[in-house]
């Protein structure tokens, strides 16, 4: 098969009609327009946003109040008590992947926050890209260590 070969599937392709070509070609004088208006007419036609005067549909909806942030950066949430209830041996390091492994984070790509809500009985060194004041004190005062990873 040469490329000059190449043609579509019978039937799969529509010749284009030709309109307004005489009164026995079935598309003749009026060419499928209908008869006057704006819309039969050269280059008529309304402009997109146009509801013949009525107040268009997109100024009728309510306002959406606010913006949203782009470069907002959204943080896997995880608390000192959810690291004492997974039962994490003394002394390990628990990083974002160990904590998706056990399925306190859906992701371990997404940047992890360590909160302050719960208790912390055994010194563990964690390794996240953010931390609250009463997170860090408490896994402190546990004996461990918070590290911070970049975002």
């Amino acid at each position: 098969m040469q490329l000059h070969e190449l043609q579509p599937t019978p039937g799969s392709r529509r010749c284009r009609k030709r309109v307004g070509r005489g009164i026995s070609a079935g598309q003749g004088k009026t060419a499928g327009r209908g008869t006057k208006g704006q819309k039969s007419r050269s280059g008529g036609g309304v402009r997109p946003y146009f509801e013949g005067g009525q107040l268009p549909f997109v100024r009728r909806l309510p306002f959406k109040r606010g913006f949203k942030n782009r470069w907002r950066v959204e943080y896997a949430e995880v608390n000192v008590g959810d690291l004492d209830d997974m039962l994490f041996p003394a002394e390990s390091e628990v990083t974002p992947e160990q904590l998706e492994a056990v399925g306190l984070i859906r992701s371990a790509t997404m940047p992890v926050v360590l909160l302050g809500d719960g208790e912390i009985d055994r010194p563990l060194t964690i390794k996240v890209q953010r931390t609250s004041k009463s997170a860090q004190q408490k896994v402190e005062a546990a004996g461990g260590t918070v590290e911070l990873l970049p975002r």
